[in-house]
């Protein structure tokens, strides 16, 4: 039987495992004890042969041949291939345990699924749970030493009970090649549907229940017959072999005591008995055979499996479940705490101890929190101690903006065509009385109107270069923009660009007066068939382009920029704003050019000016 030591080790003392070490049913001793003497004996044999039948001359050839020994025995990897082996047997071991095939799940719903106390009743349940009892037993005595020599032929099954003669006569007409442990599994399906035609069985839930039952009962035994047809690789158990014998083989011959007179490191000392390599076969030896007791848990061995037991045990108790226990249930009566709403079992003098200990709670449960600490804080005040952190850290505000309002590709569409319709929308009022302005005019405006449009211009949301030039059709630079870098998103900095931006102007170069309203309207002179027809003739007096550069970016589709005259404005394009690098390279653009890039392009949505109140409050929201 298993030897079962659990009581002793129950709990945790002074050298608790000590006592155990003199135990010799399933010890390490009894299984190692011969292979250490045979390794002690030729260990001697080789000891006395060298140092009284041996020459001189023999002599210093073995000691030799014995340091080289020493010194090469290292190189097998023992710990390595023992480690491995020993887990992978370790594991196997403990999955058959689990896959021996227990009744008690089937007896269970056989006592409460088949119904009837009469004779046909009984009858039933009996005879099912004899089946799923055959069934075991037929795969236990195929890969059982022990019960194989407990019921060697059929004969003995009929004997003892298992099998009836109509049975057996049945169960040999039916010619297999293969094991045939699952026909007692097939007549307990055929039983049970005989039963259910009957009305035993009551409803099909519970007949589901029942086969569902006898499939896990079924697939356990196939589980057994499966480990023990599938080995651990031969290959595997025999390098494990060959690395432990090996090992101690070389051993025998490096590991002896040489003269101390010839003066070889590490042999000063001249013993007789080898104590730690004899430790250390111990213990490598006996890793293998705990590896060779595990492999196969169905023999006979000390700590191998208790197939007969079990057989026992579970004939027994599930026949008395679907038999005897049958509607057999005891007086229902008031427990001893019926009108207690807190009921507490009496403890023995021996745990009283149990009582002294509190109550687990929670980790959590005994910390201390300081009162200060306690009390919750306003939203507000929260929100305000954010924006200030964000002030601190302008860096982490800009990641942070960036990656909470990064515009989707439908609303920043959206907001580039409400920002195009609104220019739009300037361009057809009436447009002031003065043609032009000059070129300090346009470079206030231009800072004006770099702080309201660069946040969202078109470039810079595309992830164009946003250190590069616009140009447009009315001629000149309109602006340059910043890169995203330099940009701050807080509030204080924009309140004050958009004070900043509504400032009254006074226009020194044309010595007028403007209204506070015009100041802040910058107005685009009208087209006129004077500065058309300029415009036409410099087009016309205009060499053609010859620059490399300049073709290969109208062949290849890139944008192409040119340059006009700054004093020459007109009604600007704004659909045909192109992006340049190099401002020598800018020319008088077309507003179709051959190329056809102008059209496609999408404009730099900057707002030049604000024509009113309501207008300027719904840009700024955008």
């Amino acid at each position: 039987m298993t030897v079962t030591y659990t009581a002793r080790v129950a709990n945790a003392r002074f050298c608790g495992f000590s006592k155990l070490l003199l135990a010799w049913k399933g010890s390490i001793y009894k299984v190692l004890y011969k292979e250490c003497l045979a390794f002690f004996a030729m260990y001697t044999a080789i000891s006395i042969t060298y140092r009284f039948l041996l020459v001189d001359d023999q002599k210093r050839y073995f000691e030799r041949l014995s340091i080289y020994c020493n010194n090469y025995a290292s190189l097998i990897p023992m710990s390595f291939v023992l480690g491995f082996y020993v887990t992978l047997i370790v594991n196997r071991w403990w999955n058959q345990y689990t896959s021996i095939p227990l009744p008690d799940r089937i007896m269970c719903t056989l006592s409460g699924g088949v119904q009837g106390g009469d004779e046909r009743g009984r009858l039933l349940r009996r005879t099912l749970m004899r089946y799923t009892s055959l069934s075991a037993i037929l795969i236990l005595r195929s890969v059982s030493t022990a019960v194989f020599k407990r019921f060697p032929t059929m004969d003995h099954v009929v004997e003892a009970g298992f099998m009836t003669r109509e049975e057996r006569k049945k169960f040999e007409s039916l010619h297999s090649r293969y094991n045939k442990y699952w026909v007692p599994c097939v007549w307990f399906i055929n039983l049970a549907a005989v039963a259910r035609c009957e009305g035993r069985i009551k409803d099909a839930n519970t007949y589901k229940l029942l086969l569902e039952e006898l499939n896990d009962f079924r697939g356990k035994c196939s589980m057994l017959f499966h480990y023990d047809m599938i080995s651990v690789p031969l290959v595997y158990t025999q390098v494990v072999t060959l690395a432990v014998y090996s090992f101690f083989l070389v051993c025998l011959i490096g590991r002896q005591f040489l003269d101390p007179i010839q003066g070889y490191p590490g042999h000063d000392l001249d013993l007789y008995v080898p104590v730690f390599t004899l430790l250390q076969f111990f213990f490598y030896a006996g890793w293998l055979k705990v590896a060779e007791q595990l492999i196969n848990p169905f023999g006979e061995d000390d700590d191998d499996f208790e197939t007969n037991w079990l057989i026992d045990r579970n004939f027994q108790v599930s026949m008395m479940a679907v038999d005897e226990m049958y509607g057999d249930l005891p007086m229902m009566e008031r427990d001893r705490y019926w009108n207690d709403s807190n009921p507490r079992p009496p403890y023995t003098a021996a745990t009283l101890f149990v009582l002294r200990k509190p109550s687990f709670q929670g980790s959590t449960f005994d910390m201390a929190i300081p009162k200060e600490e306690m009390h919750f804080q306003p939203l507000e005040e929260i929100a305000e101690n954010l924006e200030e952190s964000v002030k601190r850290n302008r860096n982490l505000a800009l990641f942070n903006r960036l990656l909470s309002s990064a515009p989707s590709p439908t609303g920043f569409m959206g907001g580039a065509l409400r920002r195009t319709s609104a220019q739009l929308q300037r361009l057809t009022r009436p447009l002031s009385q003065y043609p032009s302005f000059s070129d300090e005019e346009a470079e206030r405006e231009e800072s004006m109107t770099r702080s309201v449009g660069t946040v969202g211009s078109t470039p810079s949301v595309l992830g164009l270069d946003t250190t590069q030039s616009t140009i447009c059709s009315c001629g000149g630079i309109i602006n340059t923009h910043q890169p995203l870098s330099v940009v701050e998103f807080n509030k204080q900095d924009e309140e004050e660009t958009e004070q900043s931006c509504f400032k009254i102007n006074e226009e020194e170069n044309n010595g007028a007066m403007i209204s506070e309203k015009e100041s802040l309207v910058p107005k685009i002179p009208p087209p006129t068939l004077q500065t058309s027809t300029a415009r036409n003739q410099q087009r016309q007096h205009q060499p053609p382009t010859t620059d490399p550069e300049s073709l290969l970016a109208l062949d290849q589709g890139k944008p192409h920029l040119s340059t006009s005259d700054p004093n020459n404005r007109s009604v600007p394009d704004f659909f045909s704003f192109q992006l340049v690098n190099d401002q020598a390279k800018v020319m008088i653009p077309n507003a179709k050019t051959e190329s056809g890039v102008s059209l496609l392009t999408l404009p730099s949505l900057e707002v030049l000016a604000i024509s009113d109140d309501f207008e300027r409050e719904r840009m700024v929201a955008d």
